[in-house]
């Protein structure tokens, strides 16, 4: 992956480049990292590193599910709401089976299902707001397959600023040499390969 997203020439691959930039930001976040790094909460946030690559991977497929429908809601979840609320908040936690490999396959295998349906979806497809959410607007009623795809980018960057900060915190890693290594980009004299402390 380049440093940067490649120019094009069209809307829709505009979108689904960058969505994809800010996707593959969190390989490179993670490269190197042990499960146990991964679990790890090193700064003040109760984040982590495994835990936030968890929540990507259910809000894109939330996401992904509405403009897939659209223009109609997609399929209820059949569960009670205290299944639906423990989901929710285990979203943000990698747990102590959890392996960061494991986490990483299914962030992989939604990425490709967002970047399809942004692909195949008319970019003006009507995207019903659910009024039963409070922190959605009430005074109006459909986004658009165009609208999701930016707020998949504002998502996915958002986050992919707090796993730097918290890999940082981890070992002072930062994104440009993990990019380089995981990438494995020729070194310069501007940019080293990041690589464990114990072979620096």
């Amino acid at each position: 992956m380049p440093g940067m997203p490649a120019p094009t020439s069209g809307e829709r691959q505009t979108l689904i480049d960058f969505v994809a930039f800010q996707q593959n930001a969190f390989f490179a976040v993670a490269h190197g990292l042990t499960d146990a790094q991964a679990r790890s909460t090193p700064s003040v946030s109760a984040l982590s590193v495994g835990g936030l690559i968890k929540h990507v991977t259910a809000m894109q497929q939330a996401w992904t599910a509405r403009a897939e429908h659209a223009p109609q809601f997609p399929p209820p979840d059949p569960r009670p709401m205290e299944d639906q609320i423990a989901d929710y908040a285990d979203q943000y936690v990698m747990g102590e089976h959890e392996t960061l490999a494991g986490l990483l396959g299914a962030f992989k295998a939604q990425n490709a299902e967002t970047l399809r349906v942004l692909a195949e979806r008319d970019l003006d497809t009507a995207v019903p707001i659910p009024h039963d959410v409070p922190w959605f607007p009430q005074d109006v009623d459909n986004w658009s397959v165009r609208w999701v795809a930016m707020h998949l980018i504002e998502e996915l960057s958002r986050h992919a600023g707090h796993a730097d900060i918290i890999r940082e915190s981890i070992d002072r890693a930062t994104m440009y040499e993990l990019l380089a290594a995981e990438e494995q980009w020729p070194e310069t004299d501007w940019i080293t390969r990041w690589r464990p402390a114990a072979e620096v």
